[in-house]
């Protein structure tokens, strides 16, 4: 049975490159994709991965970038835009804009056509469920962009641990606080936790490792409440406190670019990150191409237990981050096939190799397994060309019917195993993960006033962690939220909970 579902994708994939290959002159698509970082001189002009993907599918590529730093607001300006790209990458599927454009008709609906295995297989081999936690009254307007999940965690530098007195394996919170406190007192110009401008996944970590629910949880009578008034939330907010009253945080931290993340670690003036797992190995691989590093500097952290021993997860996603969206306005109701064949092809073996990796002999090469690799000789050079020709086109990635990628990426790249280790993080951690229990429920005060609620929140405990509001004034802060809307918007959710849950 697998090798006839094989068949058949292989074949709906070789029709479905026939198809685009016919055509005389090349379709145009425009998308606008966040950028990581923003100051990578993209090469448009003779790209040949560019070049590659309209050689396959017959659609030529125009990419607008957009800083990862500003993308919100630019994302916002692009919706409202009278010549809007054909597709945009949404980095929060459920943003209330996202929702009231789509209510509005700014988005084609894709529902049906997501259920069309004929003619769109890699599209329609997606997650359902997904599907449906990211669709807007029952109606599906983007493809989801998958993600490992759980995902989230802590990753510090061994060796630097090693130094200040701490070697063994961080199990509990206490091993964690001890791990934070020497890396703290490590030197005067450096840091503890890199924590930079985004600071909701750092907040989202340690809140959770402290019991806190994932943005919303049940009361023990099974009612909605908000993760704040949660007193495991005051507890993580208390953790990042203390750390920053002993140094361990930039006291700039708010100000820091999300641009500048991973240069913070890679300079060596912060030691420990609440982020991407993944990251782990990626920072690792950057230490041993840039800096010779030839042993082990990076450990990603496994569970970590509460006093109780119980243990709970931030999972960062939930199986998804983002969505890309087909705009009314720049497509043609009679071009929308044309458009979700190539969005399918993104999907495919094919396309999520080049979107992911590039080209043989450009940014990568093969090895006697069949696996992608970078000759040493040859990281200089593939780095270069990645940055010119790839750039972020991985932000088009979608990868809804899982890493069908080919040739797949050897695990381990470097001198150690962190890509193992993430792999099996992943199903290590998969069971504490902490579900957010009105993902995909609406509440129509979240769509209308979330955008001036959420801040309230987030404002409150960035301005608590430096010290500058006492505790008084946070929960001062909390019922100002409840006053705005923040009550009203728990009723819709209860309501919508219950309702979900009869």
């Amino acid at each position: 049975m697998k090798k006839l579902v094989s068949l058949f994708l292989a074949l709906a994939m070789l029709f479905t490159v026939m198809s685009f290959a016919s055509a005389e002159e090349p379709f145009v698509i425009s998308v606008l994709l966040p950028e990581f970082p923003a100051d990578i001189d993209f090469v448009m002009e003779d790209n040949p991965v560019l070049k590659k993907i309209e050689e396959l599918t017959g659609v030529k590529l125009e990419i607008q970038w957009g800083p990862n730093s500003t993308y919100a607001e630019i994302f916002s300006t692009t919706l409202a835009d009278a010549n809007p790209p054909m597709l945009i990458s949404a980095t929060n599927a459920r943003d209330p804009q996202v929702i009231n454009s789509a209510r509005g008709g700014t988005f084609w609906d894709l529902t049906e056509a997501v259920k069309d295995a004929e003619n769109y297989p890699y599209l329609a081999a997606g997650n359902q469920a997904i599907y449906k936690s990211i669709s807007v009254d029952d109606h599906l307007y983007g493809i989801y962009r998958s993600r490992a999940f759980p995902r989230g965690g802590i990753y510090y530098r061994c060796d630097i641990a090693k130094e200040v007195g701490f070697d063994k394996e961080v199990k509990t919170i206490d091993d964690l606080t001890e791990l934070a406190e020497k890396l703290a007192g490590y030197s005067a110009d450096t840091y503890a936790l890199n924590m930079c401008s985004y600071t909701a996944g750092t907040i989202n970590v340690i809140t959770v490792a402290f019991g806190a629910p994932n943005t919303w949880g049940l009361d023990e009578n099974g009612n909605v409440y908000p993760a704040h008034l949660s007193p495991a939330y005051l507890e993580g907010l208390n953790w990042l406190r203390h750390l920053y009253e002993i140094g361990g945080i930039d006291p700039n931290f708010a100000q820091i670019s999300t641009s500048e993340w991973d240069n913070i670690e890679r300079t060596n003036k912060a030691f420990m990150r609440f982020d991407c797992l993944d990251n782990a190995h990626r920072q690792q691989e950057w230490f041993e191409n840039n800096a010779g590093v030839t042993e082990q500097v990076f450990q990603s952290v496994g569970p970590v237990a509460k006093a109780d021993g119980s243990i709970s997860v931030w999972p960062q996603n939930e199986g998804f981050a983002g969505e890309i969206l087909v705009m009314k306005k720049a497509v043609k109701e009679e071009d929308l096939p044309k458009v979700l064949k190539f969005l399918d092809w993104c999907n495919s073996p094919e396309g999520q190799t080049i979107i992911n990796a590039g080209l043989e002999g450009l940014t990568y090469d093969v090895d006697a397994d069949g696996f992608r690799y970078v000759p040493e000789e040859k990281a200089d050079e593939y780095s270069k060309n990645s940055q010119m020709y790839h750039n972020n086109i991985n932000q088009l990635g979608m990868g809804v019917a899982g890493n069908l990628e080919s040739p797949k990426a050897r695990v381990n790249r470097g001198v150690t195993e962190l890509r193992q280790r993430y792999e099996d993080l992943n199903v290590e951690l998969a069971p504490y993960a902490v579900l957010n229990v009105c993902a995909g429920l609406n509440s129509e005060t979240q769509v209308n006033f979330g955008a001036q609620l959420d801040p309230i929140i987030s404002d409150a405990a960035v301005q608590y962690i430096a010290g500058l509001i006492d505790e008084a004034t946070l929960k001062a802060a909390w019922d100002e939220w409840a006053d705005m809307g923040g009550a009203k918007m728990t009723e819709e959710f209860n309501a919508a909970y219950h309702e979900a849950h009869k």
